[in-house]
């Protein structure tokens, strides 16, 4: 690799400050990141709690995304349940007469999907099962409980959506372009575009990119 590229292996991309990229800190399979994606810390495995081989499920989490301190990823493992008149796990503590239920008997809420270009602002806890579109926006401290459209703004306990970041034709129009797929060459010439707060320049100049992807 060039060595005045940017590196999605490096896994200190800011000297001097406590910022991962998270991709090349990963031991465990079943979290999967993509490339360039950050987290604002140095142990982002520490933040994926309740994450235990036997449930299967996965945390995905897509490129280039945000993620602020003290955000909490709850998996599967977290959940009790709630049929029952108690919710108490006799069954995982010593010297209680309660057999473990079959997996399928206990509540999964399946994978924890991240998309691209997301970024989570600090302390949110995420709880399990839910889908993140990407260019979402979440807000400092909200627990997220439900899923969330690509390109929204969304706080609070439990999170609602505050507005959408665009038009719904600018929204199909990123969903279609994936910037983030593209090489680290093209990006960098799409770097003064993506950080324009001139929609309609943005629009007209990703329609021609991806009218030029079709000729």
């Amino acid at each position: 690799m060039n060595p005045n590229q940017p590196n999605p292996d490096n896994p200190r991309p800011v000297p001097g400050f406590d910022v991962t990229y998270v991709k090349p800190t990963i031991t465990r399979p079943n979290i999967i990141v993509g490339d360039f994606t950050y987290y604002s810390g140095l142990d982002f495995e520490r933040r994926v709690t309740h994450h235990y081989d036997f449930y299967g499920d996965k945390l995905i989490i897509g490129k280039f995304c945000q993620i602020a301190a003290g955000v909490e990823f709850i998996m599967n493992g977290a959940n009790h349940r709630m049929h029952g008149v108690s919710t108490f796990p006799f069954y995982i503590l010593e010297h209680w007469e309660q057999d473990a239920p079959p997996l399928p008997e206990l509540p999964h809420k399946g994978d924890t999907v991240v998309g691209n270009d997301v970024w989570i602002g600090q302390n949110v806890t995420l709880l399990p099962g839910v889908h993140i579109g990407d260019g979402a926006i979440i807000g400092a401290n909200s627990v997220i409980g439900g899923d969330v459209e690509a390109y929204a703004v969304v706080a609070g306990n439990p999170a609602r959506r505050i507005r959408k970041r665009f038009d719904d034709a600018l929204i199909a129009l990123l969903e279609a372009f994936q910037w983030w797929d593209q090489s680290i060459e093209e990006i960098q010439t799409l770097i003064p575009l993506l950080s324009s707060g001139n929609l309609e320049q943005v629009r007209q100049e990703l329609q021609a990119r991806m009218d030029g992807r079709s000729a």
